[in-house]
Order: structure tokens, then C-alpha cells, then sequence
């Protein structure tokens, strides 16, 4: 790809995150039509409508780009790029009117994550970035934070939706990293942790069960950040893959020892 279709590209994800973002807004601490696909995961009909929003938008500028999104209105194409779409991540939040909630947006080419843009309506923040370029809040570099303690540092993660009902969750790998870190949060969206990841707001991050599109956009934003990526074992991290670590670098590896139970 070249730097100048990169650049086109990267300007059309900001524009529809931002887009999206204005559809979640106006809908936020409204009235809504809540329907649930299992017991505790729920979608509104803003899901739907800033979906719709997206791949309408896609599919009029770029008709041969394969799409990927959360409520299935994705478009199966063979083609080298593909969007992976998460148009409300944080749902249960909104659903709730807690103001944490975000826009997600990312493009894969060749099979490689190579923009992402995710949008925070509530405080109007937009992170983005594009393969082996800075990442960006607003227009500003950002750049993970420097702690290299895991007891000095500030932490996030989630639970899926079967917490109640899976044997494997993050209950335990939670209460043993209380233990060691100075504090964990859990804001409820991926894709917000891990940009505040990015911009030094929190140290690490950690999660079990995720799907390609709360991730797919925000680790090209953690890694232009400076930030490390991998599975909890280390390995080399999918945005198809089921568990994921993030850090600032520096307390990865201690991070990694916790959670494998070896710390």
C-alpha cells in the first residue's frame, strides 16, 4: 500500500469513527430499545444505527472491501483489505447511561491491522494511527507511560459475557493481580482501555474471551504508542485470538509472571 492511499484511508476511518460517534451521542441517556443475544449481552438499536452508518459509508466508497463487524451487517468480499467494525463497544454501559463507551474502527491489510481509529464521544476524544507512524489523541502524539513497577502501577481488564456461568473467566487472574498491582480499573470497553493504554492514562491491561473487533483498532494505536501486545503466554498476538496482554513495555513481563501463576 502506498503512503499516500494510507494517509486516504486513514483520514476515511477518523471521519467514520467520528460519524458513528455523533449517532451514539445523540441516542446516549435516551429512551432505548434493548434486546440481549444471551443472558447479560445486550444490543440497542444505536448499535445498529451507527453499524449501518459505517458500512453504508464503506460500501458506497470502497464496494470491493471486505467488512467485519459486531452485529453482522458485514460484507464478504475477496479482497486484500477489510474493515473490522465495533460500532458501539461498551454496550451494556450505554445501555446504563455510564459514559464509557467508544467507536471502534480498523483496517487490515493482507491479513495485518494497519489503521486504527477509535472515538469517545463523551469527551469527543479521537485515537488513531496508522502502521509504523506515532499515534495520535486529538491531533497530539501520545506515548505510554514510563512505570516500570507493577506495584506502583495502574491496571484494567474486563469479564466476558458467561462470567456467570463459565468455568474459565478472569475472576481468579483478577484477584491475584489486585494483589500485586497498585490498582486495577474496569471501565467496560476494550477498545478504551487500551487507548488509554496508548496515552498513559494506565499501565496494562489484560482480558480473556475478546473478539477481532474490540481489539482490532486499538493495538495498532498501543503499538505506535510504544506500547507491547502478546497473549498472556507471551506468544505473538492475533486480533483472532481469545486473550490478550498489553502493557507499557516495561512491566510486561511481570505482568505475564502474575497471570501464568509463576509470581
Amino acid at each position: 500500500m502506498t503512503k499516500s492511499k494510507l494517509k486516504e484511508l486513514t483520514l476515511f476511518a477518523r471521519e467514520l469513527a467520528v460519524g458513528a460517534g455523533g449517532i451514539l451521542r445523540r441516542g446516549f441517556n435516551k429512551s432505548l430499545k434493548v434486546q440481549y443475544k444471551g443472558r447479560i449481552d445486550p444490543v440497542t438499536e444505536y448499535d445498529i444505527k451507527a453499524e449501518k452508518h459505517i458500512v453504508g459509508k464503506i460500501v458506497r466508497r470502497y464496494s470491493q472491501h471486505s467488512i467485519l463487524t459486531e452485529e453482522g451487517s458485514g460484507v464478504g468480499n475477496d479482497s486484500e483489505y477489510c474493515w473490522v467494525i465495533d460500532p458501539l463497544d461498551g454496550t451494556v454501559n450505554f445501555a446504563h447511561g455510564f459514559p464509557v463507551y467508544c467507536v471502534s474502527i480498523a483496517l487490515q491489510y493482507r491479513g495485518e491491522s494497519v489503521i486504527g481509529a477509535v472515538y469517545d464521544p463523551e469527551r469527543t476524544e479521537l485515537f488513531w494511527a496508522a502502521k509504523e507512524g506515532k499515534a495520535y489523541l486529538n491531533g497530539r502524539s501520545i506515548a505510554v507511560s514510563s512505570q516500570d513497577r507493577l506495584e506502583r502501577a495502574l491496571l484494567a481488564t474486563g469479564f466476558a459475557y458467561d462470567i456467570g456461568t463459565a468455568k474459565k473467566n478472569n475472576l481468579g487472574l483478577f484477584c491475584r493481580m489486585a494483589k500485586r498491582a497498585q490498582g486495577i480499573r474496569r471501565p467496560g470497553s476494550a477498545a478504551i482501555d487500551l487507548c488509554w493504554l496508548a496515552c498513559g492514562r494506565i499501565d496494562g491491561f489484560w482480558e480473556l474471551k475478546l473478539h477481532p473487533w474490540d481489539t482490532a483498532a486499538a493495538k495498532v494505536i498501543v503499538q505506535s504508542a510504544g506500547g507491547r501486545i502478546s497473549r498472556i503466554t507471551g506468544e505473538k498476538y492475533s486480533i483472532f485470538d481469545k486473550d490478550i496482554l498489553a502493557s507499557n513495555g516495561k512491566i510486561h513481563r511481570a505482568m505475564q509472571k502474575v497471570l501464568e501463576g509463576k509470581n
